[in-house]
């Protein structure tokens, strides 16, 4: 795990890891002997097909890329080229000199930060990212909607996991025509908000499998054994 230093680069890079590490608000698949709610009240009809027609959406994602504009909680931008292979993978590839990248392979989101040195990985399971790579996305299982919110050109779902109601909350915000996703932003048990915005993000195919395999630089060390997925 990454250790703690007053140096600002590597306070910034905390910042960024906790975004992935800390925000657990993508919960596995629920089973029927774990039943929860789907709203914390009962949505209208109007709102309900809002969350039908973002649920679609996010569900006919196979492939596709962009750029990204992440906002830490204390205002700090960076930005990156953002892959996604839905189910199970995505790559944020932070441009220098931030010398990051995260990567689900899957079953795991790995952070290597080229600039520290370090590599951590955590659980797919236990990131947000799971909310948005799942096999099957359903918005109206396994979270609590709190609310569904609307503007000028779009709306927003305002979301969080169905049995760890005090560890946060996600918001999802969409176009609405065509509907596609803009940005979403994670606030934690402690009030503190992450945000990802999106620019020219849309549909691709044949995105290289490698650019979902990242190697822990240290298997690759003199003397270790160089493995490949």
């Amino acid at each position: 795990m990454m250790t703690q230093s007053p140096h600002r680069p590597k306070t910034r890079s905390s910042r960024i890891v906790s975004l992935i590490a800390l925000l657990c608000l993508g919960a596995p698949a629920v089973t029927s002997a774990q039943p929860v709610r789907s709203s914390a009240v009962a949505l209208s009809a109007e709102d309900s097909a809002l969350v039908a027609k973002a649920s679609a959406y996010l569900q006919s994602l196979g492939q596709a890329r962009g750029r990204f504009v992440q906002t830490d909680p204390f205002g700090t931008k960076s930005r990156g080229d953002l892959y996604l292979k839905r189910p199970g993978k995505m790559r944020f590839a932070y441009d220098p000199p931030l010398g990051l990248l995260v990567v689900s392979d899957g079953f795991n989101v790995s952070i290597a930060d080229s600039r520290l040195k370090t590599f951590d990985r955590y659980p797919l399971g236990t990131t947000p990212l799971a909310l948005l790579l799942a096999r099957e996305i359903r918005l109206d299982r396994g979270v609590i909607i709190d609310r569904v919110t609307r503007n000028a050109d779009g709306f927003a779902i305002t979301a969080r996991d169905g049995r760890k109601e005090a560890e946060g909350r996600i918001v999802l915000a969409f176009s609405s025509n065509p509907v596609a996703l803009k940005s979403w932003a994670v606030t934690d048990a402690q009030g503190q908000t992450t945000r990802i915005d999106l620019e020219q993000f849309s549909p691709v195919s044949g995105l290289d499998r490698a650019l979902f395999v990242l190697v822990d630089p240290r298997s690759l060390a003199p003397g270790s054994a160089k493995t490949r997925r």
